[in-house]
């Protein structure tokens, strides 16, 4: 934890104070695992983490209030996904591995932090602009990337000059997010994890190359 934590009213939280917010922190994430959001209360997030209500009033204003704290550090280490696409080749055997590489690297990403990332997902659903915010930095660190590689093809007579970077890009990375989202889902459908990384690649390669990968 870098730089100052402070508490509700303002004061500057000591070592002690750091570790008791941070076990908080910690017991809530554990809860959204197992809880629906709606049904974390702070008595109960204070109880699992030994402490107060009192004591869990001191560092945040309420359930959300912590939640987006979470969300909120989730996207800082969402923002390295950026390094899975930029500066990558597409071109020959090294696109198919970015395009690998990226699947990988996202839906790891997902597995991850799935119960916060569902609740990013819902308060974006219901129009809360601070978690609409959050996931949307955590799809730009792709999306600008992709959107990069698309022009650099397209200036290297590799890619059709009509095919429009943003919208490529864009369409890959809700596509990547949204199976991401469903990884569980794919297993009532009969496929499994091995299937669909391949699969998945795939369509991102041919998305940003417009080919077949040459494996």
């Amino acid at each position: 934890m870098t730089g100052q934590v402070r508490t509700v009213d303002g004061r500057v939280a000591g070592r002690r104070g750091q570790a008791t917010r941070q076990k908080l922190l910690d017991c809530l994430s554990e809860m959204l695992s197992s809880s629906p959001y709606r049904d974390v209360k702070v008595i109960d997030v204070a109880r699992k983490a030994g402490t107060s209500p009192a004591t869990f009033y001191q560092y945040f204003p309420d359930v959300e209030g912590a939640v987006l704290e979470i969300a909120e550090e989730m996207a800082k280490e969402g923002a390295a996904l950026t390094e899975l696409v930029s500066g990558r080749a597409w071109i020959g055997k090294a696109g198919w591995q970015a395009a690998e590489e990226l699947v990988d690297g996202f839906l790891d990403f997902w597995r991850r932090h799935d119960a916060i990332l569902r609740v990013v997902d819902l308060g974006a659903a219901e129009g809360d602009k601070r978690f609409y915010k959050i996931r949307m930095k955590i799809l730009n660190s792709v999306t600008n990337s992709l959107t990069d590689a698309v022009k650099e093809l397209q200036s290297k007579g590799k890619v059709d000059k009509d095919v429009s970077p943003a919208a490529m890009a864009g369409s890959l990375v809700a596509m990547l997010a949204a199976v991401a989202g469903h990884q569980k889902g794919f297993q009532t459908w009969g496929v499994k994890q091995a299937e669909l990384k391949p699969n998945l690649a795939l369509l991102v390669h041919l998305g940003i190359t417009g080919k077949k990968p040459a494996k």
